[in-house]
């Protein structure tokens, strides 16, 4: 196979031709361009431009058939074909301007367009003949905007100030039809009638023709620049192609670009996403999973199925991977993605996050649900879990899953199933570290880790300072839990207690709101004790539910800031090197000591 040696070419076909082959269908858009006309004043700007020969911009358009990218195509907005036709060309850059002058000059239809403050019209365009020739006269004023009934109206509606709504009406007014331009039948009987109405008047019959030679036949004789991208072009170059051209219009994602390529082999892949999410949408953590996640997820289980099978295939999912994506491997590895998130799901729930408000990272869950996918029936053994929630804890307090993962991703997927199979640590685990000072810095649910503590709180078993109910079950009903201070903002102001301290993760817990209004801005001894009374609360009972919370009873009770900020700091980071299955280090740096004024090793309070 010979070498691409370039993937475009470039033309100036004229404007006649290029209305044309869009109006029989050689010229179409790509299934996945929505309808798209400029506004009336756009349209009138650029019908004036073209009338002084003036450059409007060139347009792209890619070449069908091949071996390239195939789209499902669709014709310009207006066109009318008797049966289907399967265009030479797609337009990629230009759509707006080529259908508003496909719609303008070539339709023969009333253009549906809008006002500058967005008010939906229809309107067909004329050109005034006097004002065209009059070099005083700016040519936009000259291109003139009409109502579908070729009528403008004031007062509304009672007074007709222009009325072009018979052809004899236009020659009166001078005005001539732009819809009439490139179709010689009518533009030559509308000639041939106004030559008949100005026989006796030759100033009538000469204007015409310095307008038919200083203006029409720009309209005529007008090119527009065309850069073609040859049928071979590969996928990702036309995509990128196009997206780098259509700022203007839709924004291409990769599920929109896969879309349209399935819909070229008659699968409508929207529909079928839309069918999934609504089964994956039942399980609250998965709601914000989107679609082009899940195309990302279906690559790296078929690129990890091909790597088991020839280890010099590479596991991969970026961009230009999902872009190859084929129908068979979509419709061979969808179904078990699927299934892989519900398997997600429910080791989530496992680990203490119900729903997407708590879930760390949203991202993760493309390896996570690749995995499980691929463990089927070994997901369920507890050896094999272990590892998993050790992996993603690590993920979240490592916080290695933020910005572009794709790469992650690929070691992430083959590196735990071998590690589950008896290899090596993955790479995810032996990278992530965790700093003590990053608890105080840990202030609200923008950072994954802040909501992964969160988690481990209700995973331990901590429970509601009023109900006495679980936490994690509080959660999973959907019973009003959130993020607490458990010294109160309002009281630690009054004290003057440092912020990074009394806002940090070390001073919240995940609580129900009836008990945050029981907290109020008391002190902690003021409110446990009005617990204890107004709901018949037993101290000892009380203080159960404290120490479920990685809490300290008697440093709450004494109101002890200081003691309880370091203490729990100790207990929330023996959780976390719980989770991640590896010490933290630097628990005595001074950097540590400095912040909470003493190491964090445990140690006895007194």
């Amino acid at each position: 196979m010979s070498a691409i040696t370039s993937t475009f070419k470039s033309s100036e076909p004229s404007l006649p031709n290029l209305l044309k082959d869009i109006d029989c269908g050689e010229i179409q858009l790509p299934d996945f361009q929505r309808g798209w006309v400029w506004d009336d004043d756009h349209i009138r700007s650029l019908i004036a431009s073209i009338s002084l020969s003036y450059p409007v911009g060139a347009i792209m358009l890619l070449q069908t058939g091949g071996d390239g990218v195939q789209f499902q195509p669709r014709p310009v907005q207006g066109v009318r074909l008797e049966h289907k036709v399967r265009p030479d060309f797609l337009i990629l850059d230009g759509q707006q301007r080529m259908t508003s002058l496909y719609l303008a000059l070539q339709s023969g239809q009333p253009v549906p367009t809008r006002t500058a403050r967005k008010q939906e019209i229809e309107r067909v365009y004329y050109l005034d003949i006097a004002k065209c020739l009059d070099p005083t006269v700016d040519r936009i004023e000259a291109v003139i905007s009409l109502p579908a009934d070729r009528k403008l109206t004031s007062d509304f509606g009672r007074k007709v100030e222009l009325d072009v709504s018979t052809t004899e009406k236009e020659y009166e007014q001078g005005l001539f039809p732009l819809h009439s331009l490139f179709d010689h039948s009518l533009y030559f009987k509308w000639r041939h009638g106004f030559e008949s109405k100005f026989m006796s008047q030759p100033e009538n019959l000469q204007q015409l023709q310095q307008f038919e030679t200083g203006v029409i036949s720009r309209f005529q004789n007008y090119r527009i620049p065309a850069i073609e991208l040859l049928r071979d072009t590969p996928k990702e170059a036309v995509c990128q192609v196009f997206e780098k051209v259509n700022t203007g219009g839709v924004t291409l994602t990769v599920f929109e670009l896969v879309t349209a390529i399935f819909a070229a082999d008659n699968f409508q892949l929207r529909k079928d996403w839309e069918a999934r999410s609504r089964r994956l949408r039942k399980q609250s953590v998965l709601r914000s999973f989107e679609e082009t996640s899940f195309l990302t997820a279906v690559t790296l289980l078929t690129t990890f199925e091909r790597h088991r099978d020839k280890p010099s295939e590479a596991v991969t999912c970026k961009r230009r991977d999902v872009l190859k994506l084929t129908l068979a491997d979509y419709s061979k590895y969808a179904e078990r993605i699927e299934k892989g998130l519900d398997l997600a799901a429910r080791f989530l729930a496992r680990e203490g996050v119900f729903d997407t408000k708590s879930l760390p990272y949203s991202t993760q869950l493309v390896p996570l649900s690749a995995i499980c996918a691929f463990l089927e029936d070994r997901f369920e053994q507890d050896p094999v879990r272990q590892k998993l929630a050790q992996w993603y804890w690590c993920g979240v307090f490592g916080e290695l899953y933020g910005g572009a993962n794709e790469s992650r991703f690929a070691f992430d997927v083959p590196g735990v199933v071998a590690w589950i199979e008896g290899g090596e640590v993955p790479r995810t685990v032996s990278d992530a570290g965790f700093s003590p000072t990053r608890l105080l810095s840990m202030q609200t649910r923008n950072s994954a880790a802040y909501k992964g503590l969160m988690a481990l709180l209700m995973r331990s078993g901590s429970h509601d300072f009023v109900s006495g109910d679980s936490i994690a079950l509080s959660s999973y009903f959907d019973l009003s839990i959130d993020i607490h201070h458990i010294f109160p903002r309002a009281y630690c102001e009054k004290r003057n207690y440092k912020k990074n301290l009394w806002n940090s993760s070390v001073n919240k817990a995940p609580l129900s709101a009836k008990t945050n209004r029981a907290v109020g801005g008391k002190a902690p001894s003021e409110y446990l004790a009005a617990i204890e009374k107004n709901y018949k609360m037993e101290s000892a009972r009380l203080d159960e539910i404290i120490d479920s919370h990685a809490i300290d009873p008697l440093l709450l009770r004494s109101d002890r800031f200081d003691d309880f900020i370091q203490d729990r700091a100790i207990r929330l980071l023996d959780l976390i090197e719980q989770a991640m299955g590896k010490a933290v280090s630097g628990r005595d740096a001074n950097e540590t000591i400095n912040a909470f004024g003493g190491p964090l090793q445990k140690q006895e309070v007194i």
